[in-house]
């Protein structure tokens, strides 16, 4: 386990990361911060019209920035995108610099979640049951190389997995 401040939150699109890290962060006294809320903040644009604009690529590097540069700050909870562990840059200043709790979902749970969703711009297509599969093939091994803890959803509303995650937290988060 990471002894550190930081609790960094990666999972699967639908996961709850923001809405179970805002809650994760008022129950601790830290400030909460969503890495796709500050990129579009900052880049004065929508995930979906970076995309357009610069290619998954070009959000990438924007994204790889980002959380580099919120990673080093102190006591904060940081719900990265479901995408921030594809570059191996970013999975090294994750672990090296806060403690990492994945949030895991099944697909059929992201489904629900995601039902009307329509801003995400990996999930613009007709097939979603099989984009989510693949997109779990291709990540979950890298959420769970990185995760210092796992925490697995059980259709529940974030109102009853938020004192399971924190009993958990609490059990095994030794911050600094």
């Amino acid at each position: 386990m990471n002894p550190s401040p930081n609790l960094f939150l990666v999972g699967p699109t639908g996961a709850g990361k923001t809405s179970i890290g805002q809650r994760l962060a008022a129950h601790y006294g830290l400030p909460f911060v969503d890495l796709d809320v500050e990129i579009e903040r900052r880049c004065g644009t929508t995930i979906a019209e970076l995309f357009a604009n610069e290619g998954e690529a070009g959000f990438r590097a924007h994204e790889r920035a980002h959380l580099d540069e919120f990673s080093l700050r102190e006591g904060i909870v940081l719900a990265t995108g479901a995408g921030a562990v594809l570059d191996p840059a970013s999975r090294e200043a994750l672990m090296s610099r806060g403690t990492v709790l994945m949030l895991g979902v099944d697909v059929d749970e992201q489904l629900d979640r995601l039902q009307g969703d329509t801003a995400r711009p990996l999930l613009a297509v007709d097939d979603r049951r099989g984009r989510l599969e693949s997109l779990a093939e291709h990540r979950n091994h890298l959420y769970e190389e990185i995760a210092d803890l796992i925490f697995r959803g059980r259709r529940e509303s974030v109102d009853d997995a938020v004192p399971r995650a924190i009993a958990l937290l609490d059990r095994h988060w030794k911050r600094t």
